[in-house]
């Protein structure tokens, strides 16, 4: 027998396709102050729905950045659990808008997937969490546990003022545990659930050999080439063999021992079929190499480099400034300030003579999280997910970062949970970002058993 408040979700999914098409018609980027309008349209938005949907206390609330959304239901009584329930409005810039197969602000179903900015990262799994709260509220007049709802405008910067938000107003986000409806699940076809996150630390370097370019012919030879120099610089990073070469990276961080790497081994992963899939030549790894390289090793990339003459045809200059931004994932034990001063220990050290070497960081960095083993909302996640797909969920980790696993701990003491319905091959911040629109009716059957699982908990159960 269908749960009636999945009835009653499935029963709308062409009333849930419309309100995602709306949501994502607003074009909340949050890291352009031009889309200042589309980020305050999405808020008004969901501020409209969570009051229609019957949740109390609907308000936005900042702290110098763009302002969160938050709303309640604290009907369970006080020995209930309260959930902080987790999303956020804001999207990637839509760019290169070429490239895109149909426009990015318009939800465009195509090939079993629905198509938009935002749609998969985070905006569908998003409004498929609040939805399922709203039906049992329509459907029974209450929530199986309290909640408190938190969506962001800024988790696509690196979620800036969010420590702020929550210093600002604890009483407001008081709760037993964080459910994320971000962070993606790792494949469609195998039940998992995320425990673990890489944290992250980024920072901005330029070089300047001029006070403008200068001619090839007239100056080549007596003067440094920005462009050169910053190759150089970059490719002191790596040594030979493509390990990273800064001196005093990893401190902190310890290797994978032998049962963690037995246990990579074991989870079944097509490496070549995943190479193909991305149009990547063959790594030649095995399924234990790719997955500790993905789960359990820091990394050190560049994310963007450029200078000089990019046109097209040939312009004979010796360029006088270049750019470069870099970015490192790190795993647990390592601190981003130090990472962060051994890189730039690093390049101050190795930048080649004849440049002036500048070097910027916007954000403090984000540490690896990890959610405890037997914490009671992680084993109702997977409970939930085995009793609707019939297999016990994989317990797998992310390469990629959630600010807010790390802000909400440090500053509410919650660990957080992972429970989104957005794939890791669904393109989001990519032209063409999609949503599999199975992950509708396999999203809604979850949350309805989760929250049936956490319905039966009390306060008492979330004080270990």
């Amino acid at each position: 027998m269908t749960d009636p408040v999945l009835a009653h979700l499935l029963a709308d999914r062409t009333g849930f396709v419309a309100r995602l098409a709306a949501l994502v018609a607003c074009p909340s980027v949050s890291t352009d102050p031009a889309y200042a309008p589309g980020m305050a349209e999405a808020r008004d938005w969901w501020c409209a729905r969570l009051a229609a949907l019957g949740f109390q206390e609907v308000r936005e609330v900042a702290a110098g950045g763009h302002a969160a959304v938050t709303a309640s239901w604290h009907g369970a009584g006080p020995n209930a659990p309260t959930l902080l329930v987790y999303g956020h409005y804001d999207v990637q810039p839509p760019d290169p808008v070429a490239a895109w197969t149909s426009p990015p602000f318009q939800l465009t179903p195509r090939n079993g997937r629905l198509h938009g900015r935002g749609v998969s990262d985070d905006k569908g799994p998003s409004l498929l969490a609040i939805e399922t709260l709203g039906a049992f509220l329509a459907v029974e007049g209450r929530l199986p546990c309290n909640v408190t709802i938190l969506l962001e405008g800024e988790e696509e910067v690196g979620s800036a003022t969010l420590t702020k938000i929550l210093e600002r107003n604890r009483g407001l986000f008081a709760a037993d545990a964080v459910l994320s409806a971000d962070g993606a699940r790792w494949r469609a076809d195998l039940p998992t659930i995320t425990v673990a996150t890489r944290g992250v630390a980024a920072l901005e370097l330029s070089v300047r050999s001029a006070g403008k370019d200068l001619h090839s012919g007239r100056y080549g030879g007596v003067v440094a080439n920005a462009a050169q120099a910053m190759a150089q610089l970059l490719a002191s990073l790596r040594d030979a063999r493509g390990e990273i070469a800064v001196a005093g990276f990893e401190d902190g961080a310890t290797p994978p021992d032998a049962a963690t790497r037995a246990e990579l081994a074991s989870i079944p992963f097509d490496v070549k079929a995943h190479d193909a899939s991305i149009g990547a030549p063959p790594s030649g790894l095995t399924t234990a190499q790719f997955l500790e390289r993905l789960w359990l090793r820091p990394t050190l990339e560049v994310n963007g480099l450029w200078g000089g003459y990019t046109g097209p045809g040939g312009k004979t200059v010796i360029p006088n400034q270049a750019f470069a931004k870099l970015s490192m994932r790190l795993v647990p034990g390592q601190d981003p300030a130090r990472v962060l001063a051994a890189v730039t220990t690093h390049l101050r050290a190795h930048c080649p003579r004849g440049v002036a070497l500048e070097i910027s960081t916007h954000r403090d960095g984000t540490p690896a999280t990890a959610v405890p083993p037997a914490h009671p909302l992680l084993l109702a996640a997977e409970a939930a997910l085995e009793s609707t797909t019939g297999t016990k969920p994989l317990r797998v980790r992310m390469g990629a970062t959630l600010p807010l696993t790390d802000i909400v701990h440090r500053v509410l003491g919650l660990h957080t949970v992972m429970f989104s319905f957005a794939t890791a091959d669904e393109d989001f911040h990519a032209p063409d970002e999609n949503w599999r629109e199975s992950a509708i009716p396999e999203g809604f059957a979850a949350w309805v058993a989760l929250l049936r699982r956490v319905g039966a908990l009390s306060r008492a159960d979330f004080a270990g």
